[in-house]
């Protein structure tokens, strides 16, 4: 290969001053780093899947070579006058002068003396997709250079180089000025070329829009890692150079071979097929497959092309297992080597991840290697069993379980292993920087929705646009429901087929001829090669005990509630009270404080660190194999229908669709144990139904009357689960039983309209679907700050109010402390981080109070700032201190903490 000139060895690609030294590293150098970095990563760390993908409409050779091109070009719009003249991000003016004076020595005549008004016209990642158009890249490749800082651009730069033509050649006019620059921008291009396998730039193919999307992602993830110097604990990845080193110093096979070496911390994920002759089952949990388990196992096992499998069948009957063996049976077929696993909230996704943990320690001691996790969700670093995992960089045992630290931020979804918030997920489809690493890490997974019927109208636009977009990547789809209703099921399948198919599905697809009305149930639906397979008929499904619940509607003030509820367990037993809102919840804990009986609270409104205690606590005391206490109260909000494996004798609960009403019950008598004698038969009380019609505002400010009223309706007296859940989930949801009901047509008319008004809003800043254009514009119109506040991104696609996050102190005249007393100056950083809460939506309602807030705060702050500057814990916190009776006032606001109840507030003016 031709010898790169000393002038293009003169361009600089990093540079900085480390203490006291300065240190930079040759352009090309970068450029190399980033190539061989770009390869390995396609070779050694994609799934097979995920190459498969790529290479659907190119060769292998073909991918190579461009992926190659990529890497090296990447980052070819530095050489130019405008980057090369720039100033150190640390204004360190002496390195700046040096590399300035070794360009000059090396043919770039008057730089020092360069001035350009339009520098920022043109920064790097736009001149490099102009310099590639110039040499006649196709579009839909340069646009990847564009883009690689993480938003391509609205349209072709090409224009940019004549009318800022001083920014690619130092000068609009002098010649000898601007040929050194022409020199080497070829030269690096031909280099690339060569470097990559072409001979000639018509070689280089056109892309389609999702291919471009993975290949970004894959890039900008080369980029990071290459431009990366250090791990974390110090291992050394791609240093800079002393200035009185070169390109002639570098050995940069070594270099690239002792960084991968450093960096590459975990095993691969080599799924196995599942052996029909065993039960996978008893294998990995001691008890025998059950009947619809049993059925889907067999069935998976037995596609060509397994798309999506979606399971409806009731609470408790193992669809967790059932979807971590499918994991297993379509990362093996699909030839994946990840998963991802995505909740409705933080307490589901804390109980499914020391599941997830358990099963992934056996896959790891099996193959003898150790295996990435990430829990991902804004306060995974307070989970007790993620917390205890090991730093990759620390094992040197194999079959373990660990932590890489470098997959942190927007890199945390490339972890192989994931378990978080569904936000996560459906923010694939918000437009956002940087969400090329979403659709990477996604594409080289099995994904496995739980608890899908929980997302409402707004979220689940961007769940359907997520699935097809994971459609477009051929991503196997595992999809858990215990209650969901026909249309929602019709609207999955056909997002996946969509992206997968395009608009052609419909000519091909084939399915049972009633699959989008059947109401069998259970129900396996999967979708195997664009066509439908259903599962109804499962052998043996009796093995699950029918329960015949009695179904009563109570409409009692809250001490009449709370002593119908204790006399209920007057003989023992355990009850549940699930209502709609905390205050509701902490004004029932308020009575049942002065009745002297046992009782838990759980809601949203608890410090983080003791929420996640409360969730171990309860699950210890009536999850599965609990030593039960004789009598209990618990009082939640909607968290205690969600995944958790609790067990409650007799439920009392707030009116809720008629889906999540169902999952409520499922936490009644959910286990096989003994009942106290006067609880043995389930009983279902549904509180606040004044009326059909009527269900007070609290509760229709929540769900919508429309859905409210059907369930209602619907309700029976004694309703048997499972084989009632899908029948009733049907009748409320099906618009064609609205006949049966007299007057509903104005709810049905404003539930329309909330939903139509959802459906636009959610559309606003969302991707389109997959196209075969570039990715021109893609990110184009995107929220403001949803790039850089995990809170802001999450708010987007749940369509909730953003809100302020404190850490709670109790501050008196003897000092400052944690709220259980010890004293602040005592406390290592991460357990003052752990005593963090959201302050109620309430406070910031309207954009001027809640500026307001936010400056009291920074104010109140101020005292810790200095301590906490320069924490990674703290750092950026902000700080509401409590007096002795932990209460405080901020704006309008009145604020309580109790360990028992949880933040509540009230408002000046609510007492006038």
């Amino acid at each position: 290969m031709k010898k790169l000139s000393k002038r293009c060895l003169s361009l600089w690609g990093k540079k900085k001053v480390e203490n006291g030294q300065p240190l930079w590293l040759p352009l090309v150098a970068h450029l190399t780093d980033t190539q061989k970095v770009i390869n390995f990563l396609y070779n050694q760390w994609l799934s097979q899947g995920q190459q498969e993908f790529l290479t659907q409409n190119l060769t292998d050779e073909e991918i190579h070579k461009l992926i190659k091109f990529l890497g090296f070009t990447h980052d070819i719009g530095k050489a130019t006058p405008a980057f090369q003249t720039k100033e150190s991000y640390d204004r360190a003016q002496t390195l700046d002068n040096d590399l300035i004076e070794n360009l000059i020595r090396n043919g770039f005549s008057k730089l020092d003396q360069l001035e350009l008004s339009s520098r920022n016209m043109s920064p790097h990642n736009r001149a490099g997709e102009a310099l590639l158009l110039e040499f006649q890249v196709p579009d839909t490749v340069a646009a990847l250079i564009g883009g690689h800082h993480g938003k391509p651009e609205t349209g072709s730069p090409s224009d940019d180089l004549t009318i800022n033509t001083s920014n690619y050649y130092q000068s609009d006019q002098d010649e000898t000025l601007k040929q050194p620059w022409k020199q080497v921008q070829r030269e690096l291009f031909d280099y690339a070329l060569v470097s990559s396998g072409y001979s000639d730039v018509s070689e280089i193919p056109t892309i389609t829009q999702p291919e471009a999307v993975i290949l970004e992602g894959l890039l900008i993830t080369a980029d990071w890692l290459a431009s990366s110097e250090y791990t974390r604990n110090g291992r050394e990845l791609f240093p800079l150079i002393s200035l009185e080193q070169s390109w002639a110093d570098l050995d940069m096979e070594r270099r690239f071979t002792k960084a991968m070496h450093n960096w590459l911390l975990n095993g691969t994920w080599q799924p196995q097929k599942i052996n029909k002759m065993t039960d996978p089952y008893q294998e990995r949990w001691g008890f025998n497959a059950r009947p619809v388990q049993k059925v889907a196992t067999k069935a998976i096992g037995e596609t060509i092309d397994p798309e999506m499998i979606i399971v409806e069948a009731p609470m408790g009957l193992g669809k967790t297992e059932l979807a971590l063996v499918a994991a297993e049976q379509l990362a093996y077929l699909c030839k994946e080597d990840g998963v991802f696993i995505g909740l409705p909230t933080q307490a589901t996704s804390n109980a499914m991840f020391n599941r997830v943990d358990q099963w992934i320690e056996k896959l790891a001691e099996k193959q003898k290697e150790n295996f990435p996790i990430k829990l991902m969700h804004s306060k995974a670093q307070f989970n007790k069993v993620y917390k205890q995992l090991p730093d990759a960089e620390n094992v040197d045992t194999a079959g373990a379980v660990t932590i890489n630290s470098w997959f942190s931020g927007k890199k945390s979804i490339l972890t192989k292993f994931t378990v978080g918030t569904i936000d996560n997920l459906l923010s694939m489809a918000l437009k956002q920087r940087h969400l090329f690493l979403k659709h990477l890490g996604f594409s080289g997974k099995v994904v496995i929705i739980d608890e899908v019927h929980a997302y409402d109208t707004y979220m689940s636009q961007y769940l359907l646009k997520a699935i097809t977009w994971l459609g477009a990547y051929h991503v196997p789809l595992v999809i858990l429901s215990a209650t969901l209703p026909q249309e929602k099921r019709q609207e999955l399948i056909k997002a996946y087929l969509g992206g997968k198919y395009g608009k052609k599905y419909k000519r091909n697809f084939k399915g049972p001829a009633d699959w989008e009305k059947t109401q069998a149930y259970p129900l396996l639906s999967i979708l195997d090669n664009g066509q439908l397979k259903q599962f109804s008929d499962f052998p043996g499904q009796s093995d699950q005990k029918q329960q015949k619940l009695q179904v009563t509607r109570l409409n009692l003030a809250d001490e009449e509630l709370i002593d119908h509820v204790l006399d209920k367990i007057n003989g023992g037993g355990v009850a549940g009270i699930i209502v709609n809102t905390v205050k509701r919840a902490q004004a029932l804990a308020k009575v049942l404080e002065q009745k002297g009986t046992k009782y838990f609270v759980l809601h949203s409104a608890f410090l983080a660190a003791e929420r996640s205690k409360q969730e171990e606590r309860l699950q210890q005391a009536i999850g599965k194999n609990a030593v039960r206490p004789k009598k209990l109260v618990v009082i939640g909000t909607q968290v205690l229908e969600q995944s958790l494996d609790i067990d409650f004798d007799v439920l009392y609960t707030d009116i809720a669709p008629m889906d999540l009403l169902l999952q409520r019950a499922g936490r009644l008598h959910r286990h096989n144990i003994k009942r106290p004698k006067l609880l043995a038969t389930p009983q279902l009380f549904v509180m606040g139904i004044n009326c059909l019609g009527d269900y007070g505002k609290a509760n229709q400010s929540i769900y919508q009357q429309y859905l409210l009223l059907k369930t209602d309706y619907f309700l029976k007296n004694q309703i048997t689960l499972p084989n009632d859940i899908s029948d009733l989930v049907q009748k409320v949801y099906d618009a064609e039983t609205d006949a049966e009901i007299n007057g509903i047509q104005t709810y049905k008319a404003d539930f329309d309209n909330y939903n139509d008004t959802k459906k636009n809003s959610a559309g606003d800043f969302q991707i389109g679907r997959p196209m075969k254009k570039s990715i021109h514009a893609w990110l184009d119109r995107k929220q403001g700050n949803v790039d850089k506040d995990e809170q802001k991104a999450n708010a987007a696609v749940r369509d909730i109010q953003e809100t302020i996050e404190v850490v709670l102190i109790k501050h008196t005249s003897q000092g400052d402390f944690l709220l259980d007393g010890r004293k602040l100056d005592a406390v290592p950083d991460y357990e003052i981080a752990e005593q963090v809460i959201r302050l109620p939506a309430a406070l910031t309602t309207y954009p001027k109070e809640t500026e307001q807030i936010i400056n009291e705060l920074e104010n109140r702050t101020k005292p810790y700032h200095d301590n906490w500057n320069n924490s990674v814990w703290l750092n950026g916190t902000l700080v509401l201190p409590l007096d002795d009776k932990l209460s405080a006032k901020v704006g309008k606001w009145n604020i309580q903490y109790s360990k028992k109840l949880g933040l509540s507030y009230t408002r000046e003016d609510d007492h006038e």
